[in-house]
Order: structure tokens, then sequence, then C-alpha cells
């Protein structure tokens, strides 16, 4: 078994759509980002990274590289499946908590769990996704940005 961490945070912008978990929640403003931005995705796929010793998204998938402006982080997380799939390593489990003031994001995780979970090639009982404020303290309790932790278990 192998276990890994990963961590991330983008900007809320004006005039960006705001995906989390690849999908859409309906919300004044987006992440900032070269990709589409959604920090749920990009945690995933650093804590698979850091458990399978392949480095993270900023080596695999560098923000000055044009082939990846504003492409959806699901085809990134594809290539990250190809990946481990090559080394023979394939998801346990992935736990994960968003960290944001604002939007309410309860009524998105189901369907954002079932579409990691189809991502990942998991069943949805080994996807689990929390949110939680921070009492309106730092960068994410003044709504001027989303952070997100994930874990990972990788079985051999």
């Amino acid at each position: 078994m192998r276990i890994g961490h990963g961590y991330d945070v983008h900007r809320l912008a004006e005039h960006r759509k705001l995906i989390l978990g690849g999908v859409e929640v309906p919300f004044a403003r987006g992440l900032d980002g070269h990709s589409d931005a959604d920090v749920l995705l990009h945690a995933v796929m650093d804590a698979l990274l850091g458990a399978a010793k392949l480095g993270d998204i900023g080596v695999l998938f560098p923000d000055n590289d044009p082939q990846f402006k504003d492409i959806s982080s699901l085809l990134l997380l594809e290539r990250v499946m190809v990946r481990l799939e090559e080394r023979q390593l394939r998801v346990g489990n992935v736990d994960v908590t968003l960290l944001a003031q604002r939007p309410k994001l309860r009524p998105y995780i189901p369907q954002m769990e079932e579409t990691l979970a189809r991502a990942l090639r998991v069943s949805v009982d080994r996807v689990n996704i929390k949110a939680t404020t921070e009492e309106h303290l730092g960068f994410t309790g003044r709504e001027e940005g989303i952070a997100c932790h994930a874990v990972c278990l990788l079985e051999e």
C-alpha cells in the first residue's frame, strides 16, 4: 500500500466558472488558473502522484504550457490514471476536504463523489468528499479563494 497527500489552492475570480470535482457549481465567481482550476481534482492528482512517486501536477502539466490552457482537470486526471495503471497501481480510496466560506457545497457533493469515483475507476463507496468553512478566518474565510486537501491509498 502507498499513501499520498495533496493540497491545492486557487484564487476566486470574476468571469470564470466554478468547477469542483468535475462538477460546475453555480456561483458568481470561479477559480483562477491556467486550466479549469478545479482545486479538488488538483489536490487529488497530487495525492495520487505523490503516493506513486511520480512528482506533482506542476511537473506533469506545467502552467506555462499552452496545451493545458483551460483544459478540463478530468482530462488531466485521466492521464494520471494511465500512469498509475502503467505502474500497476490502483486506487484503494480517496478522502477530500474542501475549504470554502461560500458557496455552500453540500448539495453538490454526491455528484462530485460520483464523478470522481468514475474517473478513479472505483466504486463511490471509496470516495469521500467533505466541505468546511474556516469561520471567516484566513483567505478562504474572506472568500478570496478555495483550498483543498486530499489523501489517497494506492494498492499495488
